[in-house]
This record gives structure tokens, C-alpha cells and sequence, in this order.
């Protein structure tokens, strides 16, 4: 059965924990290096970027991270765990956090708590899914590089790219775990994760 990690330090730590049960995976919490240690993959659930950033230095985690994820360790980045991922945050560049995808990002893009709004979509490369996409303070993906776009929604007359992937690493800037269904986490588990 595959194990996959969730960085629990602060954000939807439980609500992915659900989803991935529900799609057949076990699930350990990370907080430290050694929790690092017989994971298949790992989820950067949605929260607080800065607290999350802070919490990674605190705990010695964060070259860690980065070294096995460099090293082909799966890794999904949802809303502030794209961020973390991201090699530019709001035109600067990343020196901060993991900094390992090239991408530029925007935080609360959309505007703050109040602004938050979901998108009903199909999802053609999961089966065609329907999905809701659920955005809180979502950050942007304003520009990327040799990535590969997954997903991209209507918003305000324009085609804002919301998913996408690169080798062993999928950042999607909405948050899946919140949907009813778990159509998001079966496809992270099954073109993403190898069996232990």
C-alpha cells in the first residue's frame, strides 16, 4: 500500500488525510526529518505560507525536503504549498522557501477570505471528473517554465492556469482536499506514487 507523508505543521493537514484514505493510501504526518523516512510522496497542504516557511526552518526540515524532493521524492503543492514550491513569489525571487519549481506566483491573488469562490469543472485527465475547485486566498501562477499545464478555469474573461505538473512534482493553486469527492488525490496516488 502506498504511504504518503502531509506536511503537518499548520493548513488542511486532517482534510488530506481523509481524502487519501478514501482513496486507498495510508498516510503519516511529517514533522521532522526522520518523518521523511519510508514515504512514498508527499502532500504541502493549503494554510499559511509564511507560517508553514517559519515552521520548516524551525524544525530543521527544510534542506531535507528539498534534497529528497530534488531527488524524485513525489511532491503535491496545493494553494501556500505552491507557493513554497515556486522559485519566484510576487516578482521576487524565492530565497526563502524550497524554490524548486520554475514558476512565478502571486499570493492572494484573487483578493482575501471574503473573495473566496469555487469553480465547477470537468476534469478530462482523471476520467472525466467532475469537480469543484475551491479557492481561499488563492494565490496566482503568473508565468512557468518548461512545466506542463494540467488544468486551466475562466475567470474574468481570462485563462488562468490553476494545475500543472513537472516531473515528480504537481502544484495545483486551489484546494482539492475540500471537494466531496477525491478524484485529485486517486490521480496523485496513481501517476504519481510508486508502491511500496
Amino acid at each position: 500500500m502506498k504511504n504518503i507523508g502531509v506536511l503537518a505543521f499548520q493548513g488542511s493537514v486532517i482534510e488530506h488525510d481523509k481524502k487519501l484514505r478514501a482513496a486507498g493510501a495510508t498516510t503519516q504526518e511529517v514533522r521532522y526529518p526522520q518523518d521523511l523516512n519510508g514515504i512514498d510522496a508527499i502532500i504541502l497542504p493549503g494554510g499559511e505560507s509564511t507560517c508553514i516557511h517559519k515552521m520548516l526552518n524551525a524544525f530543521k526540515l527544510m534542506e531535507p525536503l528539498a534534497k529528497k524532493i530534488q531527488q524524485g521524492l513525489p511532491v503535491w503543492g496545493t494553494c501556500a504549498g505552491a507557493i513554497l514550491l515556486s522559485r519566484s513569489i510576487d516578482g521576487k525571487k524565492n530565497t526563502t522557501s524550497l524554490g524548486i519549481l520554475d514558476i512565478e506566483i502571486e499570493r492572494n491573488s484573487y483578493g482575501g477570505q471574503l473573495d473566496s469562490f469555487q469553480y465547477q469543472t470537468t476534469l478530462p485527465f482523471i476520467d472525466n471528473s467532475d469537480v469543484s475547485l475551491i479557492f481561499i486566498r488563492a494565490p496566482r501562477i503568473v508565468s512557468i517554465g518548461a512545466c506542463e499545464k494540467l488544468l486551466c478555469v475562466e475567470q474574468n474573461q481570462q485563462q488562468e492556469i490553476v494545475a500543472i505538473k513537472k516531473n515528480n512534482i504537481l502544484v495545483t493553486t486551489f484546494h482539492p482536499e475540500l471537494d466531496t469527492g477525491c478524484a485529485f488525490h486517486r490521480y496523485f496516488i496513481n501517476e504519481y506514487v510508486k508502491a511500496s
